[in-house]
């Protein structure tokens, strides 16, 4: 992937794209094409092949996709797997057509099994019941890896790259109670209860499932190192962590810390917890030289620092 090379970057304005977008260009890209969803319908066939017509993309970060928390996948399990598999379909049919070099899919931690042993390895996975709240976004991204996988053994390639990152945070993260993941729907709740002063915050479910979260821009330069390291990947998934969980309990001092209020918290026992544990092993992954950079609290104060900048009024 030279300098100039074509990269398109589907979801440039979210979490992830915002940060391989970034990562691009502090790394001197000069030829990075984005749309935004209003420009690009990436669910429409006919815009699709429009856009790679005229564009011809060498190089895509497929990170355009609906995501959000236990709340949205539990009221829109079927936008969550049709607009994923539409999205999905689409760039991967085009982009087989149209011969690009290379095509980077994000899978996700919850296409592993529910009570799946730990750390989860990339052989583990499809071996058991998937958490049934996040059944529709999961299915979806197996289809992806799964068709990542097809691919690659039909046409006698390595164009695809399925990486399984574990939870995500950062700039650019989303920070709606209604649609957000745990670290992000955290911070919101912390700070709001600091600027309100309030003396207690209610959490969801014990506060005992592990979490292991992982920096954008670590994934972000992850991505950019498969691409560069494609002929060294075999056609399998790949784990992508930090090695480190947390239980929620944990991760809610944390922040609390980070924000600088300490509130009492409250566990609301009667909602739920989701999987119990998921530490991603990621051993694949590192062994063919990267390794992630940012510590964990160090990547907590940039996240609440850009919150604070972007929603502090």
């Amino acid at each position: 992937m030279y300098k100039d090379s074509k990269i398109y970057i589907a979801g440039h304005t979210g979490l992830l794209g915002s940060a391989i977008l970034k990562v691009l260009k502090e790394d001197k890209y000069t030829n990075i094409v984005v749309r935004t969803h209003k420009e690009l319908d990436l669910t429409n066939i006919s815009q699709v092949e429009t856009f790679f017509e005229k564009e011809k993309p060498e190089y895509i970060f497929l990170c355009a996709g609906k995501v959000g928390g236990i709340i949205a996948n539990k009221s829109f399990p079927a936008d969550f797997l049709h607009i994923n598999l539409a999205i999905q379909d689409n760039i991967f049919e085009l982009a087989n057509r149209y011969e690009v070099k290379n095509v980077v899919f994000y899978g996700s931690s919850c296409t592993y099994p529910k009570l799946c042993e730990q750390p989860m390895k990339e052989e583990y996975w499809l071996t058991g019941e998937l958490e049934q709240t996040s059944l529709a976004y999961a299915s979806a991204k197996i289809s992806g890896i799964v068709a990542c996988k097809s691919y690659n053994s039909q046409y006698n390639t390595n164009r695809f790259i399925a990486l399984i990152p574990n939870s995500i945070y950062g700039i650019n993260d989303n920070f709606d109670l209604e649609n957000s993941h745990v670290l992000s729907a955290l911070i919101k709740r912390f700070d709001d209860a600091k600027n309100n002063n309030l003396d207690k915050v209610t959490l969801w479910g014990s506060g005992t499932p592990r979490r292991e979260f992982i920096f954008s821009e670590d994934i972000a330069k992850a991505s950019i190192f498969a691409i560069k390291n494609s002929d060294k990947l075999k056609n399998r998934h790949y784990n992508i962590g930090s090695g480190v969980d947390y239980s929620i309990k944990e991760l809610a001092e944390c922040i609390s810390k980070v924000i600088g209020y300490k509130a009492k918290i409250e566990w609301d026992t009667s909602k739920p917890d989701g999987t119990p544990k998921k530490l991603l092993g990621s051993s694949k992954f590192l062994n063919l030289g990267w390794n992630p950079k940012v510590e964990f609290m160090d990547g907590l104060n940039i996240t609440y620092n850009w919150y604070k900048e972007k929603y502090g009024k």
